[in-house]
């Protein structure tokens, strides 16, 4: 089941207290750009500890999966709705060089930078793209970026504008994504329409301590 409604039936599992269940629950009822920026400034300071403390997976699956698809460790990558850096770190971890994030949350950028793996970091406005231009970078990283309470569903088009032909787009869908025919249409569409190749489709752990999953996908764009 979705890890919120596994959550609610079962208050004594997991490792969710105080403030950090306050913002599990928020996450996915916050809608409206400006609220997302706010809900994700005021979760900087705990976020890592609040995911990782529930066996947070999904970092790790999407930047393994990416590596096996892309030997050159120094192709340049967007780590888009970076956070914290908990994704580029898994990045880094697989041997990429070059590795560049955006988020909205100026706090949760603070932290990223404090990592020292990415050579830029970008803070965009609520609903700013981010300014790449195609073949600026071989491969963008969208980890838990595409969802209910972060990035809309259209910004899968957005990043996908953003790569040449042959570039790589490695994302993952969650619970609340994948139940939500907004996000998991547009995919489709987007493959129907061979926009995209799918080199990879994984399903597997999310937040461990709370029964969640995700979906990781490795996407090649196509030309035409």
């Amino acid at each position: 089941m979705p890890w919120r409604a596994w959550w609610t039936a079962s208050p004594g599992r997991g490792r969710l207290y105080g403030m950090a269940n306050d913002f599990f629950d928020k996450v996915y009822r916050t809608t409206e750009p400006d609220a997302v920026e706010t809900l994700y400034d005021d979760w900087a300071g705990s976020y890592d500890a609040d995911v990782t403390g529930n066996g947070y997976k999904t970092p790790g699956r999407v930047a393994a999966a990416l590596a096996a698809q892309l030997p050159e460790r120094g192709t340049p990558i967007l780590d888009f709705a970076c956070g914290t850096g908990l994704s580029g770190a898994a990045l880094a971890a697989q041997g990429f060089a070059v590795i560049d994030g955006c988020d909205l949350s100026a706090p949760m950028l603070e932290t990223a930078r404090a990592r020292g793996i990415y050579r830029h970091l970008v803070k965009l406005a609520p609903d700013e793209a981010p300014a790449a231009a195609p073949g600026d970078y071989g491969a963008i990283a969208a980890v838990g970026a595409l969802s209910p309470g972060a990035a809309p569903a259209h910004y899968l088009d957005i990043l996908l504008d953003r790569l040449v032909p042959g570039g790589l787009l490695a994302l993952s869908y969650n619970d609340h994504t994948l139940a939500d025919p907004a996000y998991t249409d547009r995919l489709a569409r987007a493959l129907e329409t061979g926009t995209v190749v799918e080199r990879v489709r994984e399903h597997g752990d999310h937040l461990v301590e709370l029964g969640a999953t995700s979906t990781v996908y490795i996407l090649e764009k196509q030309a035409g």
